[in-house]
This record gives C-alpha cells, sequence and structure tokens, in this order.
C-alpha cells in the first residue's frame, strides 16, 4: 500500500471503499450498509494516514491496534483491509458465505491480521483500553482505536470502560464514536437519547472533540490532536451521515441492515463513479 496525508488522495480511496461495500453486501444478499458507509473517511484517514501498521508484517509489535467494536459494519473493515493489501479484494464478494474469511463479523480466525474478532456490542473500547494499558506496561510506542456506534453506547458496559480509560490514564487510546443517528430500530433520539454526548464523555474525564466524520483534513487534525494529548484518553465524536455516498441511502432506517438489490446497486455505483 502507498501512504498518503493528501485528502484528494484519501476520498478518492474513501469512493473506492464504497464501492467494494455496495458491492459485498449485495453479493451477499445480507448485510448492514448504513453503518459500513458511514465510517468510510475514518477508517481509510486511519489505514492510509494515521495508524503505525505494515501489511507486510500484521504482527509488527509495535504496531498500532485497531478495534471495529460496531462489527457489523464489518464491510467497511474487509474493504480497507483489502485494498491495504491485508486480505484479497477478489474474495470481497464472498462475504457472508460458508467458508469466507470474510464472516458477518470480523474473526481473528479468519483473518489473523485482525486484533480481535468483535460484535458483540459494547466490548470494543474494553479491549482497546486493554492493548493500551498493555503497551504503557511493556513501554511501547503502540496507541490503540476503536470505532464505536452511537446506538453500541447505550451499552453500560462502555461506560463502566470510560471510567477505567480515564481513572488509569490510558493517553494512548482514542475512542471515534460514529455518530450517524441511526441504530436497528430507527433514529437513536427516539429510542434511548445520548445527547448531550461529547459532554457525557468529557464528565468521564476524556480529552473530547467533535468534528464532522466525513471532512478528512477535520479528521486528520483530531487524530493528531488525540496523539499529543497526555493524562487522559481521547474520544472523538465523529457526526456522520448513515449511508452516506447513495442518496436513497442517506439518513434512511431502512438501510441498516438491507442489503440492496442489484438494480439499486446499479443507482448506486453510479452515484459513486
Amino acid at each position: 500500500m502507498q501512504r498518503t496525508q493528501n485528502p484528494s488522495e484519501l476520498s478518492s480511496i474513501a469512493r473506492q471503499v464504497r464501492r467494494h461495500i455496495l458491492t459485498m453486501i449485495t453479493a451477499a444478499k445480507s448485510g448492514h450498509p448504513g453503518g459500513s458507509l458511514s465510517a468510510v473517511e475514518l477508517l481509510v484517514t486511519l489505514y492510509w494516514d494515521v495508524l503505525r501498521h505494515d501489511p507486510a508484517q500484521p504482527k509488527w509489535p509495535e504496531r498500532d491496534r485497531f478495534i471495529l467494536s460496531k462489527g457489523h459494519a464489518a464491510p467497511v473493515l474487509y474493504s480497507v483491509m483489502a485494498e491495504c493489501g491485508y486480505t484479497p479484494v477478489e474474495a470481497l464478494n464472498t462475504l457472508r458465505k460458508l467458508g469466507s474469511i470474510y464472516q458477518g463479523h470480523p474473526d481473528v480466525r479468519y483473518i489473523p491480521a485482525l486484533e480481535a474478532s468483535t460484535g458483540s456490542l459494547g466490548e470494543g473500547l474494553s479491549l482497546a483500553l486493554g492493548m493500551g494499558l498493555a503497551a504503557k506496561l511493556d513501554k511501547s510506542p503502540s496507541r490503540a482505536y476503536v470505532v464505536l456506534g452511537d446506538g453500541e453506547i447505550q451499552e453500560g458496559q462502555i461506560w463502566e470502560a470510560a471510567m477505567f480509560g480515564s481513572f488509569h490514564k490510558v493517553d494512548n487510546v482514542c475512542a471515534i464514536v460514529d455518530n450517524n443517528g441511526i441504530q436497528l430500530d430507527g433514529f437513536v433520539k427516539d429510542i434511548l437519547d445520548l445527547s448531550p454526548l461529547a459532554e457525557k464523555w468529557r464528565a468521564f474525564g476524556w480529552h473530547t472533540l467533535e468534528i464532522d466524520g466525513h471532512d478528512i483534513p477535520a479528521i486528520q487534525k483530531a487524530f493528531a490532536e488525540a496523539a499529543e494529548t497526555k493524562g487522559k484518553p481521547t474520544c472523538i465524536v465523529a457526526h456522520t451521515i448513515k449511508g452516506k455516498g447513495v442518496s436513497f441511502m442517506e439518513n434512511n432506517p431502512k438501510w441498516h441492515g438491507v442489503a440492496p438489490k442489484t438494480e439499486e446497486l446499479e443507482l448506486a455505483l453510479k452515484e459513486l463513479a
């Protein structure tokens, strides 16, 4: 892979990742397009610009760790890992098929380059904090990054972990909330409102930033600030659009967990050309 800090180049990679997401979910006839599409710029910026990692040495001891806590958005992670060279691009359309490495949720038994199997919601922040604390004990430069869903952080374990992270000053951990406003059953504000979200994280002792989660320069700036922050972990509340990039999917709860039909895929790919 060729690393880049250029926002235009990162945007081009993001378009390709979105095409992969839609194509693989359509081929599977099941999956979660909305929350995969909302996290694209976050993961692309991490993997091509921010993370210290090497696809040729996936278990390099001093690598940064990445956890996709909202594991149902696996298509975005699979697409990014394939484009980076960790896994085969040509096999993406085997998503959710028997024997495929691309299971419905990330599974380290099938993709050893993953840091953990995820998808049981609420657990990813604890995993990242454990990895961050272990790196501190080992005096390693490794950082841990974890993407959380906004519906996911209704889980109590998230807030237990948040208390732990600030109390133990695990400042090499960065949590990113994909705040797209929609969960399985509808809009987050109608099911269990999280507001005021940034203030909650600050009250739990986290250095907290709010950004447009599709604005690549803003994402880059936020990750740089997180790396410079000492004495407390960082939470980036990334305001995103569920289904971003496809007009008929954007901000529509239907597309949380419904695969496009072939004709819908064709329309979507035209928008992403």
